[in-house]
């Protein structure tokens, strides 16, 4: 079973920055995406998407976001990260990692534990 352990996060100001982190843990094989998400505090935000990489290091962004974001993973540390530059207030939310893949032939889709950007002077 894979589990997610999310670490970073936290109150920086407007134009700053932060990188999270993302560990997983557990049976992890062959072909995987890992990715980010978000879910800003208001009561009809759904959580969006924001960046992907695959286990062949192939990433996606959020159009909206790109040039900001930077996913990458460190592979022989099985974790994630996200470096998030020239924040804004609009940026404030809850973060959460992704992990999807297979494993014996059973499809699976975990997300971390979610953690707090707060983007404010």
């Amino acid at each position: 079973q894979v589990q997610l352990v999310q670490s970073g996060g936290g109150l920086v100001q407007p134009g700053g920055s932060l990188r999270l982190s993302c560990t997983a843990s557990g049976t992890i094989f062959g072909y995987n995406v890992m990715g980010w998400y978000r879910q800003a505090p208001a009561p009809d935000k759904e959580r969006e998407l924001v960046a992907t990489i695959s286990s062949g290091d192939d990433t996606y962004y959020s159009d909206s976001l790109k040039g900001r974001f930077t996913i990458s993973r460190d592979h022989a540390k099985n974790t994630l990260y996200l470096q998030m530059n020239s924040l804004k207030p609009e940026d404030t939310a809850i973060y959460y990692c992704s992990m999807s893949g297979t494993v014996n032939s059973l499809e699976y889709f975990v997300w971390g534990q979610g953690t707090q950007v707060t983007v404010s002077s």
